[in-house]
């Protein structure tokens, strides 16, 4: 690094090259997977849209085969104003008309030209600079009519049939970027007005696509103005009976919850009015938006031997800091079986361990959770306590009816948690004799 850079520069660059480290194993994780994108018309007219296709061409230049879904309900509003007609919506879903149709496919028509026209930007100095981006669109959607539904005729407004699966995957395989809009065509040449969500789901499911990308005029669902990072379908139903969310959430939660029962397994709804939130979402651990998956994102469980180089790297700076006492590789591989850990979207962010101790006679049964810890980026939360939890019940799943703590630094959020002082002579008689005396550890009891 030049001599020269100004301290702020300098900070500014380090963080910079932390970022890029730590994106890396996305990148790696991303590279040829299959993401489907969906945005509505509001996406396409928003100011930030050329930022949104900038990143799009980014992902594209990272390997990832990319399917744009695209909605036009501000557009076709637009056109039906200005030729006088209007065509009512029930339950959400526009009735089509002869008379309007020619709304829909002009609408249609330039919201994917605007698109293609955007991935075609190759001036210098832009992000697009050097980009060579093949879009293609075509009759990959095959449609039938809506119907009658409740007395109502809802004319050309028409629902997916069927995707031609290896068109679009042939057009991914070659590089391209594979557009489709809401549109859809008969085998007797007529031509349908879809939901853009309808379309999306269809896509996503018949490519076993990786992801389901909303983007959406909010960051993503909130709860007590707080933004909700995971869920799971059946988490989406209670939300989806909340008649106050917005109509793009709505109808974008039906969505992720129709994907992820039908083979997706994660939907992300991220905003496409904050600037790089896609990028975030998907090259940042904790995201931008909201994850709907049946994966579990975050889980505690018990630890494997292959965990043994996140747990080193958990343990390390705490061992350094003489807040934990240090423990080889080949411990932590002979032990591996007494530990727990909480892994996050495939990073340990949290363990702790239980050693059942030798029972003295006429002494309960008893054993030491030990080797507690969180990374520093997740201390701010329940995850503690809920490892704590989950040790307390495998020890009384265990028969074990008393537990020990030994710590230097945490005596107070022990006791939060119910523990209480004990002297080190209420330990085992075996556990005493392994008790350093240099650190001098409190002892804290509790009673399950």
């Amino acid at each position: 690094m030049p001599d020269n850079l100004s301290p702020s520069l300098e900070a500014m660059t380090e963080q910079y090259v932390h970022w890029f480290r730590n994106s890396a194993p996305y990148i790696n994780a991303h590279r040829g997977k299959t993401f489907v994108l969906l945005f509505g018309g509001e996406a396409v007219n928003d100011d930030s849209f050329n930022h949104t296709v900038h990143d799009i061409a980014l992902l594209h230049s990272l390997g990832i085969k990319l399917v744009l879904v695209h909605g036009a309900r501000p557009q076709i509003d637009e056109n039906l104003l200005e030729y006088g007609l209007s065509t009512p919506f029930q339950q959400g879903v526009r009735i089509t008309t002869r008379e309007s149709l020619r709304c829909v496919l002009d609408a249609v028509g330039s919201v994917r030209i605007q698109i293609e026209g955007l991935l075609s930007m190759g001036l210098a100095n832009s992000p697009m600079y050097g980009a060579r981006i093949d879009a293609v669109s075509g009759n990959f959607v095959t449609a039938r009519p809506y119907g009658v539904r409740d007395g109502i005729d809802y004319c050309l407004t028409g629902e997916v049939r069927s995707i031609d699966v290896d068109a679009i995957q042939k057009q991914l395989d070659n590089r391209h970027i594979a557009i489709l809009g809401p549109m859809g065509y008969s085998p007797t040449g007529e031509v349908f007005n879809l939901l853009a969500e309808d379309v999306a789901v269809h896509v996503a499911q018949a490519l076993q696509a990786d992801k389901l990308i909303c983007l959406s005029e909010f960051d993503g669902l909130e709860k007590d103005h707080h933004l909700l990072r995971e869920l799971i379908p059946n988490e989406v139903d209670q939300y989806l009976r909340d008649k106050t969310l917005d109509n793009e959430l709505l109808r974008y939660l039906n969505a992720a919850r129709a994907a992820c029962r039908g083979g997706v397994r994660r939907i992300h709804i991220v905003s496409y009015r904050r600037d790089g939130a896609l990028l975030q979402e998907l090259f940042t651990r904790d995201g931008s938006g909201t994850l709907i998956t049946q994966d579990p994102y975050e889980e505690i469980r018990s630890a494997e031997i292959e965990d043994i180089g996140g747990l080193l790297e958990l343990l390390r700076p705490m061992e350094e800091e003489g807040i934990l006492v240090r423990r080889s590789r080949e411990k932590l591989e002979n032990e591996i079986n007494q530990f727990v850990i909480i892994e996050r979207d495939g990073m340990i962010v949290g363990c702790g361990a239980l050693y059942p101790l030798p029972q003295d006679e006429g002494q309960d049964s008893s054993g030491e959770i030990a080797c507690l810890a969180i990374h520093p980026n997740y201390r701010r939360s329940s995850r503690g306590s809920e490892l704590l939890d989950f040790l307390e019940k495998r020890a009384s799943t265990r028969g074990l009816k008393r537990l020990f703590v030994l710590t230097t630094r945490t005596a107070h959020w022990f006791m939060e948690h119910g523990f209480e002082a004990a002297s080190v002579d209420d330990l085992p008689t075996s556990r005493v004799a392994l008790y350093n005396l240099q650190r001098n550890s409190l002892v804290f009891s509790k009673r399950i």
